[in-house]
């Protein structure tokens, strides 16, 4: 038997998919070991041969293929766990990565910390100001060498930052992705100097228009390089010393998987592995049922996390936003707020407050039991009967529904003037308003019809919460995945291996007339081609095959003064005036889409800001036939208990099923609750769930006559 492997490590619990030839996939789940994360890993694999019967450590030796999402950079980044990092620049431009543009008071932020701006920090720097130093060189804009590069500054500088004992050196000069000679001799004398020293040279990692972006960019890689080749390198040793001999992947941000070697080299390419995943594993299953425009969301403790799949394609942005810094790498576009089962609910004036602050995991939701003493959004399900306390993670894990009762009544009722279970589903209302809130944005806010959309529901409290969302948006249906609690490891699992190479060349027309005519369609061509053959090398060095290879371009366009663009798939071929104008026509059908007519800017030109390539090589894997949740408890179940459904409707009787002894064809009639080992579905009043021939939970609403 061989075996696909797809293993998510996330805060609180290491997720894990194994997937066999037949199709069987199998969802298994154990403790994150943050001291250790490959610690988990290994405990992961240990239960799948538990689970198979086969003997400790054989595993391995049967896996083709092994896919991870991690968030070991993300976590290096959050907790400021780099290493000593310096940075060389221009001189004069030293401070670009501290005053970040101004973007700092902004990016990343929720919209209730932005109404807070008088409360607003920036992002902690990782790069002191005394280890940015500047050397004597100028490039100007069209790539002309101003004033000449000195190497005895650049090695003055370069001793200084390694006396102050840096581990690693981001090179980041102006206009360097214009004509690079400059920068590649910087770091030319770093390696004849501190030949073991981590580098990164934005012309290599990002060469595109932007100083401060491109700086944060080229720092972040430094700083979290060796901390990340260094986990890699430990990983990938540990699973081949047990015995793995198939191709190792991990989990990238942009939409696919990319090579232990490749993190290492890239690490700001996987700060967003993990969300990512159970975008990639949706539009799997978008492809498999056929449903072309999804809206992906992921509900766990802290967290909602929202993708967008259109046309089965997730949506990809050209850079991403993470702990305050802009980053220019591609990656999944995912949106996210504070409203996870962990979010804390509070009275604050009269009034009821849910999130965006997170019990975590630890002390987590007063349920767990594990000293938390503020009613979250899982003690309120507890609570409203939705989950059944034997039954949490499969009954592995008992909850204190007394517990959380208790503390809606101190924290809630008491000073509302209300019930326990009034209190309870005031919490629900807001968070699953919220979450509404957010898919209605994200939609109709640029330019969508809800109504095209299903809504794919997974993590831990989706399950519970995804019938109100989901109906309140007005989506086709809404379905939870047959492996919604370990969906992005899924994801891991079964993603295609992703590469993507970027460059600028500014190129712009004062007039939108014309415009196509007056962009050099030659030199763009010429760009293009390099960057196909550098996309295509990657992949086949990573293990594609030629004929299985698809490349997309893009083309990044705005109007003239203004800073944002937007990214314009490209025809592949030869350019010419007339693919151009297409563009140009596709360009300002997208905007109008996203910002209405009324705000269309002709007169002012159009300008190309950058070019880039998305590489996929598509790798062979078994097509999910059925799944089996692994792992759980046998705990005896009743037929039915009472759920609170709020002040209109009251106390219901809902009826409940034991999600494993479903089948193809099988219906439920809401109120209803579906139990998993690790996650529970509701489906509300007016609701019908089907589950479908490959286990997923269909629901459905009935529309109003």
């Amino acid at each position: 038997m061989a075996y696909f492997v797809g293993i998510d490590i996330g805060g609180t619990f290491t997720d894990a998919v194994l997937l066999d030839d037949t199709g069987t996939a199998r969802l298994l789940k154990t403790p994150t070991t943050p001291h250790d994360p490959s610690e988990g890993v290994n405990n992961a694999l240990a239960l799948a041969e538990q689970e198979l019967g086969l003997q400790p450590g054989e595993i391995l030796s049967q896996v083709d293929y092994f896919g991870l999402g991690t968030t070991v950079a993300t976590n290096a980044l959050i907790e400021r766990k780099g290493v000593k990092t310096g940075i060389i620049t221009t001189k004069g431009f030293r401070d670009i990565v501290l005053m970040q543009r101004g973007t700092g008071h902004w990016v990343g932020r929720e919209m209730h910390e932005i109404s807070r701006d008088w409360q607003r920090r920036q992002a902690e720097p990782v790069v002191e100001r005394h280890l940015i130093r500047e050397v004597t060189e100028r490039i100007d804009y069209r790539g002309a060498i101003i004033t000449p590069l000195d190497e005895d500054d650049v090695r003055t500088q370069v001793r200084a930052l390694l006396d102050e004992g840096v581990e690693a050196i981001a090179v980041s000069l102006l206009w360097s992705f214009r004509e690079d000679r400059h920068e590649q001799r910087v770091a030319a004398i770093i390696r004849e100097l501190a030949p073991d020293i981590y580098l990164t040279v934005s012309s290599d990692l990002a060469p595109v228009l932007g100083e401060y972006e491109r700086t944060a960019t080229t720092a972040l890689n430094a700083y979290l390089g060796p901390a990340v080749r260094g986990y890699m390198t430990k990983l990938n040793g540990s699973l081949r010393d047990r015995g793995l001999n198939g191709s190792l992947r991990i989990l990238d941000s942009g939409g696919g998987v990319i090579t232990p070697e490749r993190c290492g080299d890239t690490p700001v390419s996987i700060l967003t592995s993990g969300p990512a995943g159970g975008v990639l594993a949706s539009a799997q299953l978008a492809r498999q049922i056929g449903t072309p425009n999804v809206l992906t969301t992921d509900m766990g403790g802290t967290s909602f996390d929202v993708g967008m799949i259109l046309d089965y394609e997730p949506v990809v942005a050209p850079r991403q936003q993470v702990n305050g810094y802009q980053v220019l790498k591609p990656a999944v576009e995912i949106t996210a707020i504070g409203a996870g089962g962990g979010s804390i609910a509070r009275v604050v004036d009269g009034r009821l407050v849910v999130g965006p602050t997170s019990a975590g995991s630890v002390p987590g939701p007063v349920c767990y039991g594990r000293g938390g003493t503020e009613p979250t959004v899982t003690d309120a399900d507890v609570v409203l009967g939705i989950i059944d306390p034997e039954f949490f993670l499969g009954g592995s894990f008992a909850l204190d529904k007394e517990g959380a009762a208790r503390a809606m009544h101190d924290k809630i009722a008491a000073p509302l003037g209300i019930s326990i279970e009034e209190a309870a589903a005031g919490i629900k209302a807001i968070a699953d308003h919220r979450m509404a809130d957010l898919l209605d944005t994200l939609t109709v806010g640029h330019g969508h019809d809800p109504r095209d959309f299903v809504v794919m529901a997974y993590g831990g409290a989706g399950g519970s919460h995804c019938h109100r969302f989901g109906a309140e948006l007005g989506a086709q249906s809404i379905i939870v995945p047959a492996t919604a609690t370990v969906h992005s490891a899924y994801g891991a699992g079964t993603s295609d291996l992703h590469v993507s190479a970027e460059i600028s060349d500014p190129m712009h027309s004062v007039s939108w007339t014309g415009a196509a005519e007056v962009f050099d369609a030659e030199r763009l061509s010429r760009h293009f081609e390099n960057l196909e053959a550098e996309t295509t090398k990657e992949l086949l060095e990573a293990g594609a095959v030629s004929d299985r290879i698809v490349l997309q371009r893009f083309v990044d366009v705005r109007f003239r003064m203004q800073s944002k663009s937007l990214p314009v798939p490209l025809e592949p071929g030869p350019l010419d005036a007339g693919t151009l104008g297409r563009m140009l026509a596709a360009f300002e059908t997208q905007f109008v889409e996203l910002y209405g007519r009324e705000a269309l800017f002709l007169g002012a030109g159009v300008e190309i800001v950058s070019l880039r390539v998305h590489g996929k090589g598509e790798i062979d894997k078994p097509r999910t036939s059925r799944v089996i949740s692994a792992g759980g408890a046998h705990v005896p179940m009743s037929t039915a208990r009472p759920v609170y459904l709020g002040p209109q409707l009251g106390m219901a009787i809902a009826d409940v099923a034991r999600g494993t002894d479903l089948g193809p064809g099988d219906r439920i009639a809401g109120p209803a609750i579906i139990e998993h080992p690790g996650t529970t579905i509701f489906v509300g009043p007016r609701q019908t769930a089907v589950i479908d021939d490959l286990q997923n939970t269909v629901i459905t609403t009935e529309k109003d006559s």
